[in-house]
């Protein structure tokens, strides 16, 4: 399985790198706009990459999207989408792009995510009454707020309780109201990530939690989602589907 890694310069282009060197595949090309040296392996913009690849992998920006995908349904290329904060255009695109291309979807790669999602919705199953808070904790170079993965927490919560309603950063004065679910985040020092989702009645509380020691945990995941795109038809894919082929 051949690469093209969209974001080859940045923290996780390096670990991308890294992840698919230990598992064989070939980063063909790098695709990186903020690259300071250009070279035979990486380019400043997908006009200028011409190598052969089976699979596109994206760490860069959501500003690229639009770009990013222009080139993919040209070549006909699986996309692995890594990157979070797209707008409601953005996000689109994606779906349009999905009726012509295979396109792999997770706001985290991680496994153990997939899992904290799972737990969340069978916990939700047992406690239909309880209330709900979800925190995540990121490092203080993190741009976007909410985090991605703490929406996609929120859009499981959602597939349980289909009138949640999101308050981001409670404040000001008022009760919580029956649908609510809180949802926080921290940003300091050098947090890769953490994420908890709170679980409670007047009696007691669960408190499910996923920390994430290193980003190759992230890397890793891409990796795989590329290499489960193999074959696929067009449409959009998710770690639900991978853990499902896993079964």
């Amino acid at each position: 399985m051949r690469i093209i890694l969209s974001g080859y310069t940045g923290h996780m282009g390096r670990e991308v790198r890294a992840s698919a060197e230990r598992a064989g595949y070939p980063i063909v090309a790098g695709v990186d706009a903020m690259a300071k040296e250009p070279d035979d392996i990486c380019v400043l913009s997908f006009d200028d990459c011409t190598a052969e690849a089976d699979v596109i992998i994206d760490y860069s920006h959501h500003s690229m999207t639009g770009k990013l995908l222009d080139f993919a349904e040209k070549r006909n290329l699986p996309v692995v989408l890594a990157t979070t904060g797209q707008t409601e255009e953005e996000n689109a695109r994606i779906l349009e792009a999905a009726k012509k291309i295979p396109i792999f979807r997770a706001a985290n790669y991680s496994l153990g995510i997939a899992t904290l999602a799972d737990l969340v919705k069978r916990a939700l199953a047992l406690y239909p009454d309880a209330e709900i808070e979800i925190v995540e904790k990121h490092h203080d170079r993190k741009l976007d707020a909410p985090s991605g993965t703490a929406l996609s927490l929120f859009n499981a919560v959602k597939e349980v309780r289909p009138n949640a309603v999101a308050n981001l950063g409670r404040s000001g004065m008022g009760k919580r109201t029956e649908d609510e679910v809180g949802i926080h985040a921290v940003r300091m020092g050098n947090i890769v990530g953490i994420h908890e989702v709170m679980i409670g009645t007047q009696n007691e509380m669960i408190t499910l939690k996923h920390e994430a020691f290193s980003r190759g945990v992230f890397a890793d995941g891409s990796v795989k989602a590329a290499a489960f795109l193999a074959g696929k038809p067009a449409g959009l894919y998710d770690m639900k589907d991978l853990l499902r082929e896993g079964d």
